[in-house]
């Protein structure tokens, strides 16, 4: 079983929550993935700057952040793998949904996508990466539903 933890630390309700949490249950299924734990937590722009800063030497607002722990835990979890947090800018989704021109669950389900890839090991740091990253990224969400 996974136990995935879902946190608003915003002020204002973010009604797209439940979607999203259907979005990584069903990427989870698709990894085939059992016995995971990580955090997906929505934040504002004033908290994902400091994260960014602290941790990226960036001064500046981002929309998603993931901290991945790969398994390299000092103590013996047993049946559970402890993959980290993604922390996702809220602010952030809702200024791309409206540039993209698309819903805030979209966004917010293909930042969370991006996240969770992110802890599995993905990353985009160089082109080939990056095409198996967002092909991935993008296999889990039209399979979901939520395309382009």
């Amino acid at each position: 079983m996974n136990n995935v933890g879902f946190f608003n630390e915003t002020l204002e309700e973010i009604k797209e929550i439940d979607e999203v949490k259907k979005v990584i249950n069903y990427a989870l299924e698709q990894e085939k993935l059992t016995g995971v734990i990580f955090n997906i937590i929505f934040v504002d722009d004033s908290y994902i700057t400091s994260l960014n800063n602290d941790y990226r030497g960036k001064n500046c607002s981002t929309d998603v952040l993931s901290f991945a722990l790969l398994d390299n835990l000092p103590f013996d979890l047993g049946q559970y793998r402890l993959l980290g947090d993604i922390y996702i800018s809220i602010e952030t989704a809702k200024r791309q949904a409206l540039e993209y021109n698309h819903s805030l669950v979209k966004e917010l389900s293909f930042l969370a996508v991006h996240g969770f890839l992110h802890l599995l090991g993905y990353n985009h740091i160089n082109k080939k990466d990056e095409k198996i990253m967002f092909e991935k990224q993008e296999w889990i969400l039209n399979g979901y539903g939520i395309e382009k």
